[in-house]
This record gives C-alpha cells, sequence and structure tokens, in this order.
C-alpha cells in the first residue's frame, strides 16, 4: 500500500471532545449528519457531545449540553427533523452570549464543534472561532477559567455541514434536505396532476425557497411544469400574455412563491379557467429523509470528523459541501461571501450574473427548464433535416421516460424528425418505428417503467433487418437508453459498422439502470428511486419490530452481480451488515456477524438488518444465510427474511431520476446535434471514429462523454460490472456506523479546497 495514503486507524481522537449541534430551521437529514457526527467521533475515541437547541442550548449550558452514546443516536435515520433541537438565538448574537457560551464548552473541554445549519449558523460559528482567545482571556480576567485551561483550549475549531431545504448555499451543488424536500413537492404534485386532469383545472404551487429559486426550478423540471417564476429569474415584459397563451393549451401550472394571488387573478379573468391554489408550506421540512439525504448528511459527518480531526490551530473553519459526486472541504468563509454575492447580484438586478453565482448545478438547471418549457411553433424551428431514433434496451428503470421526453423535445428544438423505437432492439428489427412528436410526450415526466416498452435482446443476432430499418427510415443518429444490455449492443453496432454502413452514425447511451452496473458512470438513471424503495421497506420492516425485542431481518436486495443497491441501500438504513459480490465473505465472516449482533443484543439497541445482494454468493443463500443466523442467534433473537424483489424497479421515478434523465437526454441530444454536423459530408452523415459512438455518464464531478469502445477494458463482461466502482469506498462507513472495526483510507477525501479554483471546473453534476 503506498505511503502517500492516510488510513482512518492514524487519526486518533483521544482527548478531544467534539460538539454537534443544529442551528436555524429544520431540514430533513439533519439527524442522520448527527448520527454520523457522533458514531464516527466516538469510534476515533473522542467524546461528542449533543448541543441541544442549537446555539441556545450552548449559551444556556447545563442539561443542553450533554454527552452522547452510541446507542442515543441509534433509529435517528429515518426521523425527520432535528431530534437535538434547534432554535434562533439573539443571546449568541451579542458578546456577552459568546462568553457564556465559550464558558460551558471549556467547562467540559469542548474545542471541536460540528455545526449543521444555514449560513447564518455558520457565520455565526465562525465569529464564535475567531473571537475564541479574546473570550477565554476574558474568563481568566473574571476567574472564572484558570490560565492553565485557557492554554489546553486555546483553539476552537470549526466544521460546517450546511443544513437547509432552500439549496442556497454557494460551493454546494446539494445542502441537507433538498432532495426530501423535492420530494415532498413531487409527491403533492403527482397527487394534484390527477384532480387538475379530472376536472379540467389549472393550478398554482406555492413552494418554499425564500431567495432562491432552486426548488421551484427543479420541481418545474421533475414534473414538467408549464410556467414557473423565481427570483433569477423575474418575468420579462408581456409575460402574462405568454403564459395565458401556453395554459391556453395545456391547463396545469407550477410557480415561486411570491405573485401567487395575482397569478390566480390573472388566470381567472384572461382565460376564466377554473383554477386553485395550493400552498404548501412546512410541509416541504416534514416527513421521512429520502435515501439521498441520509447517505449526503453521513458521508458530510464523517467527513466533518475527520476535518477536526486533522486541523491545527492556524486551519481556518470550513464546510463539507458536495460536489458531483464528491466530498470536498471548502474555506467556510469563502462559501458565505459567495452565498452573500448572489443576494447582492439579485438586490441589484444583475439576474445573469446571481445565476452564475448560484453554480452550475443551477445555471444546467434552468438551461434545460429554457430548452423543454417554451415550445415554439413549426415556422420559428430550424430545420434539420435529421432524423434521431430513441430506444430502451434492457430492464425498465424508473426515469427513462423522463429522459426520453427531454430528448424528444430538445431534439425537434434542434429541428430534427425524432423517431421512436418501441420494445427495444427487438421492435428495431419489426419495424416498430415512427415518429414522436412534442405533444406524444406530455406527461411522461413523472411515469414509472418504461412507456416505449424495453426488452433485453441484443441486435447482434438481427444486425441485418435493423440495419435495413435504418436505411428504410434514414435514421442518421441513435440515442439509447438502457443498463448494460444497452451498452452491449452500443458495442455490437460500433462492431458491425464495418459490415454495415447503416450504422456510421452518430450513437449515444444514457445509463439507466436500477443496478448501477455499467462502467463509464457514478451514477444510472433509476438507481435512486429503487435506493428509496428499499429504504422505505426497511423502514417499516424495522418498525414492525418496535414492539418485539431482540429480532434480525434478512433483506435480499437486486443488483445482479453489483452489490451498489446493498451496500448503498444498507448505509442509507442503517444496515449492520452488506453481503455483496465484490467483498468476497466465507462462514467465518457470517459467524463474526452473528457475534457482533449477539453483542448488540445486550445494548438497548435490540433490532439487526442484514442487506444480502442476489448474486453476491452461490452458496451462501438468502436461504441459508437465514437459517444461520436463526441457529446461531437461538435464546437471543429470532430472525424474519424478506425478498425485496421486483418492487425495487416499481413506481414513480423520484425527484433525482426525473432531473437527471431530463438533464442528461437534453445535454446528449445536443451532443447528437453537434456530430450530425461534424460527420455531414456531401449530403449525407458518416460517423466511424470511437468518439462518434458514447456513453454520456457521470464522472467524480462532471458529466463525460466517454467512447463506448474505450470502456470495454473497464468492464467484467462475465459478471456485467465495471471493473472499478467509487461505491466501494462507502462500504467502510456503512461498517463504521455499525460499529465494526475497519480500515478506512481517507486519501480520497475532503482536502481543503479554494472555491475559487472549483468555479473554475465542470461541476455539471446533479
Amino acid at each position: 500500500m503506498p505511503d502517500t495514503k492516510k488510513f482512518i486507524e492514524n487519526l486518533s481522537g483521544a482527548g478531544k471532545s467534539i460538539g454537534v449541534l443544529t442551528s436555524g430551521g429544520d431540514a430533513q437529514g439533519m439527524n442522520a449528519a448527527v448520527r454520523a457526527v457522533v458514531r464516527m467521533g466516538i469510534y476515533v475515541g473522542a467524546k461528542v457531545y449533543f448541543v441541544h437547541e442549537g446555539y441556545q442550548g450552548m449559551v444556556d449550558g447545563g442539561d443542553n449540553i450533554k454527552e452522547a452514546s452510541w446507542e442515543s443516536v441509534s433509529s435517528m435515520l429515518q426521523v425527520g427533523g432535528t431530534v437535538i433541537g434547534s432554535a434562533r438565538c439573539k443571546d449568541f448574537r451579542a458578546h456577552e452570549g459568546r462568553l457564556r457560551a465559550a464558558l460551558n464548552l471549556v467547562q467540559r473541554g469542548i474545542t471541536n464543534l460540528c455545526v449543521i445549519g444555514g449560513d447564518g449558523s455558520l457565520t455565526g460559528a465562525n465569529l464564535f472561532r475567531e473571537e475564541w482567545s479574546g473570550l477565554l482571556d476574558e474568563l481568566v480576567q473574571s476567574g472564572q477559567i484558570s490560565e492553565e485551561a485557557a492554554q489546553t483550549h486555546s483553539a476552537l475549531h470549526i466544521v460546517g455541514m450546511v443544513g437547509s431545504i432552500d439549496n442556497d448555499f454557494c460551493g454546494t451543488d446539494m445542502t441537507i434536505g433538498t432532495d426530501s424536500a423535492l420530494h415532498r413537492i413531487i409527491e403533492v404534485v403527482d397527487a394534484i396532476m390527477t384532480t387538475a386532469q379530472s376536472h379540467q383545472r389549472t393550478f398554482v404551487l406555492e413552494v418554499m425557497g425564500r431567495h432562491c429559486g432552486y426548488l421551484a426550478l427543479v420541481s418545474a423540471l421533475a414534473c414538467g411544469a408549464d410556467w414557473v417564476l423565481i427570483p433569477e429569474m423575474p418575468p420579462k415584459d408581456g409575460w402574462e400574455e405568454q403564459m395565458c397563451h401556453k395554459l391556453s393549451e395545456v391547463i396545469h401550472s407550477h410557480t415561486y412563491e411570491d405573485c401567487v394571488l395575482s397569478l390566480l387573478q390573472l388566470v381567472v379573468r384572461c382565460l376564466g379557467f377554473d383554477t386553485r391554489v395550493t400552498i404548501l408550506g412546512h410541509v416541504q421540512r416534514g416527513g421521512t429523509p429520502s435515501a439521498f439525504d441520509r447517505i449526503l448528511a453521513s458521508r458530510m459527518g464523517v467527513e466533518a470528523v475527520l476535518a477536526l480531526l486533522e486541523a491545527s490551530p492556524g486551519t481556518p473553519a470550513c464546510v463539507v459541501s458536495l460536489c458531483g459526486n464528491q466530498a470536498v472541504r471548502l474555506p467556510l468563509m469563502e462559501c458565505v461571501q459567495m452565498t452573500q454575492e448572489v443576494q447582492k447580484a439579485m438586490d441589484e438586478k444583475r439576474f445573469e450574473e446571481a445565476v452564475k453565482l448560484r453554480g452550475r448545478s443551477f445555471e444546467n438547471n434552468l438551461n434545460t427548464y429554457k430548452l423543454l418549457s417554451h415550445h415554439k411553433i413549426d415556422t420559428e424551428l430550424p430545420h434539420s433535416s435529421f432524423n434521431v431514433a430513441v430506444l430502451n434496451v434492457g430492464a425498465p428503470a424508473a426515469g427513462m421516460n423522463a429522459a426520453v421526453r427531454s430528448a424528444v423535445r430538445v431534439g425537434i428544438t434542434e429541428g430534427h424528425t425524432l423517431f421512436a423505437v418501441n420494445d427495444g432492439f427487438e421492435g428495431f428489427y419489426k419495424g416498430q418505428i415512427k415518429e414522436i412528436k412534442w405533444g406524444d410526450v406530455g406527461g411522461w415526466t413523472g411515469q414509472g417503467g418504461s412507456l416505449l416498452g424495453t426488452k433485453r435482446t441484443l441486435p447482434a443476432k438481427h444486425i441485418d433487418k435493423i440495419a435495413e430499418q435504418m436505411k428504410i427510415h434514414n435514421i442518421n443518429a441513435l440515442l439509447v437508453i438502457g443498463g448494460f444490455e444497452a451498452f452491449e449492443s452500443l458495442l455490437q453496432l460500433v462492431e458491425a459498422r464495418s459490415r454495415y454502413e447503416e450504422f456510421c452514425v452518430p450513437m449515444c447511451m444514457l445509463p439507466a439502470t436500477i443496478s448501477n452496473n455499467v462502467s463509464g458512470t457514478d451514477l444510472s438513471i433509476g438507481a435512486d428511486t429503487s435506493l428509496n424503495a428499499i429504504v422505505e421497506t426497511c423502514d417499516r420492516i424495522k418498525q414492525s419490530a418496535s414492539g418485539t425485542k431482540r429480532r434480525v431481518f434478512i433483506i435480499e436486495t437486486m443488483g445482479g452481480y453489483c452489490g451498489y443497491l446493498a451496500t448503498v441501500g444498507g448505509l442509507a438504513a442503517g444496515a449492520d451488515a452488506a453481503y455483496i459480490y465484490e467483498e468476497p465473505f466465507d462462514i467465518r465472516d457470517l459467524q463474526s456477524n452473528v457475534e457482533h449482533l449477539t453483542e448488540k443484543m445486550k445494548t438497548s439497541i435490540q433490532r439487526g438488518l442484514v442487506l444480502r445482494n442476489e448474486n453476491c454468493s452461490e452458496n451462501y443463500t438468502t436461504d441459508f444465510i437465514y437459517q444461520l443466523y436463526s441457529e446461531e442467534g437461538k435464546g437471543v433473537f429470532d430472525c424474519r427474511k424478506n425478498v425485496l424483489g421486483h418492487m425495487q424497479q416499481g413506481g414513480a421515478p423520484s425527484p433525482f431520476d426525473r432531473n437527471f434523465g431530463t438533464k442528461i437526454a437534453a445535454k446528449a441530444m445536443q451532443w447528437i446535434s453537434k456530430k450530425l454536423k461534424e460527420f455531414y459530408r456531401e449530403g449525407r452523415v458518416f460517423a466511424n471514429s470511437e468518439d462518434s459512438a458514447c456513453l454520456l455518464g457521470m464522472r467524480r464531478r462532471a458529466l463525460v462523454f466517454q467512447p463506448v469502445i474505450q470502456l470495454k477494458d473497464e468492464t467484467d463482461f462475465v459478471h456485467r460490472i465495471p471493473k472499478e466502482q467509487w461505491w466501494l469506498r462507502l462500504r467502510p462507513l456503512m461498517k463504521i456506523l455499525a460499529k465494526y472495526k475497519t480500515s478506512y483510507d481517507v486519501s480520497d477525501s475532503g482536502q481543503l479546497e479554494h472555491i475559487v479554483r472549483l468555479r473554475t471546473k465542470d461541476i455539471s453534476a446533479i
């Protein structure tokens, strides 16, 4: 192992005390962050203290500051809000209040603070850190602490995590709670859509977000809204007429939270539509956190403890952020200052600059919405004379329909004629191909499964017939949306180029599979929806044992040979173990896990959860593991098993999958347009280079087009998985949070980076 790598066992928290508090408005996922901080802190040997009621509890002291135990954060993952409380605190804004807070911390030996809140809470924490030495001097002079105590606790270290449903903090793609808030909004929108269609009504929906339009914008993308009003894109002159014209074609609407009543009056006056207003209010803050927020908060909580362990007296306060698919540390005040710059730009009506300051994620969402929202009449559209076919291949995955809708509408906007292929390559060779227009994909965003139909059939067996259909319909480009079979299909089509010129056209694949087992991408369309289904089921299963002591549940997940669902689902659901193919295990490991659970049952946590990937072992089947645990746990705990099966594929797509599918499909269609122009020569399209057949995937911080030929070497075709998988780095986190001793490589985790440098990168992620 290279010497440059640092492992968690080399980072000791012995003798250190960490305080964790939640401040400002609550957000789903805060409890997952608190749990991760407590357990990671205890794991490395530190003492961890709850600071109840935020800064108010720090100022008041007493029972508000209590030492946390491992068991005190059990059963917190699935709980919304913050169980340690949050409060607005005027006292902490005053010098005297901060002086009392410093005394309370020094008396308990706390010199490390993990603050989970918004920009105001984090700014207050940084001010506290800057004043710390002066506050200790005052306490020494007043005789409240000794000089020795002041020297021992001379430096205060601060690490922040942003907990806010508004996603209004610069430097991070997502804040804790945003994804869960989107879940609440989309649940309501999906419910409203049925009554809107039943009664031919228009609905004006108000969402939260304060001065940031992220929730409204992404909700609009995720539900296919007809109109959205956000602070960053104020309506221009004549917008009333434009909106009424749009609503005269379709009668459902979606808005931001300022002009609701005037909008209602406008729609009723101009169009005479039966119109209703729905104000979601604090329901957006409530409920169970989504799988994404649990994982995000857990990763951030662990990273926050690592940052505190590595901090030195001169280390500036940092905030743990999400950039693409990576947790990074950024200077807290740089992020705060940029957040304040956004508001300043908004106040001065420099809206384009405000959008850029919000970051690439916000900007890409807005650009995608603009592409999809305003349907120009045919006379205004460019005419390219190119024909593009779209098809789904492999098993259905939630979000496929959102991707198809986006691809079709962007393609039409680019001037192309779009063709839909039903039932994958099986339908292709049978000629199940027809033109698909703008209105044909209306309402597709929230539909689960594959409305085009999808099959696992590969093209090789019928390659001649497919080539013939390509020629008949004059197909100039292909967009294939699917999983591992889609990847194999593109490879087969590229191989067939030497024999059939019909396949010498631009081809792009979008990864869509719940298994998340395709090379070239960290995430696939459909995997998030599946994770939420798994986590929701695990929550219910655990709840079923709330009145039953000492019970262990064995849950089988899908995924083929890929352990993504079992591992990440296990992290989100608080599993004690997750068995996967990528990490071989034997009977000794199983026995060790049983013993671990036996010890756990002696504490106040008397429930266990074990996940097993369906193909993790040929011999250690779900039944075998269930029987082993049942036998070895006799007299200590009993067992139940559950095979989740195809319920993991079904249901409406999550906001993440709708948004992810929408954005990458739009980007893919723009790439196809570029390639069509690039390879158009002498009246025909001829593309035979490696870079004309690509997979569009998210890698770390960027969306990247990668030639499928180059991805062959990264793929284990026997087991249908990538040879290297980023999420394996999350397995130690799951084990640590379940109280297993393990080795955790921290060399990849968030080194302190400057946000100015980050802004120059292509952070076009989620």
